[in-house]
């Protein structure tokens, strides 16, 4: 997920307060939705952002219209080329009918004036993700556990299941493949943001981290390596549990 902090017209003083407000914004925003439990990017620029869509996948962008740099509608064609089934939220202070009909009509999916509040900004996020389809998509079964994409839930044997953010982050990465390898670099780009200082053998801590919270949970599903390329979820046999 994308996320550009806005920089509002004006000078002096009365500026630079201006773009502290809206770099607070954009951090609690962005605080928010990681606590929510999305991986979120926050980009300052409509540079950084073209930057962000052609090296990471997102399943939604949160855009502002008043960046340092242009538009940031600027970002929505180069999204839909890249990345056709994200969706886009458009957050801005123009809140002219015909500013709100121009971002709807560029490409956005939805469009929240501010000032907003962060429980509707919230349950926007989860209707533009249902929109895309997120919804549509059946629960995955691998083993004893079930993962419900639109809902990011996990059951095993017919029971809730809780997981650490980063780790349920990983495990939707692995079972929404299907038992497909997932590279290394895809499974960084999935978990941690840009923001994130990964230190080297983070992966592979957080892979062993979530191996033995399975094995806790009985789940009959391993996470196996396949040295040099990345990782893929298998369900163990009988023998093995």
């Amino acid at each position: 997920m994308a996320l550009g902090s806005s920089k509002q017209q004006g000078s002096g003083a009365h500026e630079n307060t201006s773009r502290r407000d809206q770099d607070d914004q954009a951090r609690n925003v962005k605080r928010r939705l990681t606590w929510s439990g999305f991986v979120v990017d926050r980009v300052g620029t409509v540079r950084d952002a073209l930057f962000a869509v052609s090296s990471a996948r997102y399943d939604l962008a949160v855009l502002d219209r008043r960046l340092p740099d242009g538009d940031g509608l600027q970002v929505i064609p180069k999204l839909r080329q890249a990345q056709p089934e994200s969706r886009v939220l458009i957050l801005s202070a123009l809140d002219d009918i015909d500013q709100r009909i121009g971002g709807l009509d560029a490409g956005g999916d939805d469009y929240l004036v501010k000032p907003f509040d962060l429980d509707e900004l919230m349950a926007r996020v989860r209707a533009t993700l249902r929109r895309g389809g997120v919804s549509a998509t059946p629960p995955v079964a691998i083993g004893a556990l079930a993962f419900d994409p639109a809902t990011r839930s996990v059951s095993i044997h017919g029971r809730a299941a809780t997981f650490h953010r980063r780790e349920l982050a990983l495990l939707e990465a692995l079972v929404r493949r299907g038992g497909r390898v997932v590279e290394r670099d895809a499974l960084l780009s999935e978990i941690w943001g840009f923001d994130d200082e990964v230190q080297p053998n983070a992966l592979t801590n957080l892979v062993s981290r979530l191996r033995a919270r399975l094995t806790e949970y009985d789940a009959g599903v391993d996470i196996v390596m396949v040295r040099g390329v990345g990782y893929f979820a298998s369900e163990t046999s009988a023998a093995e549990r």
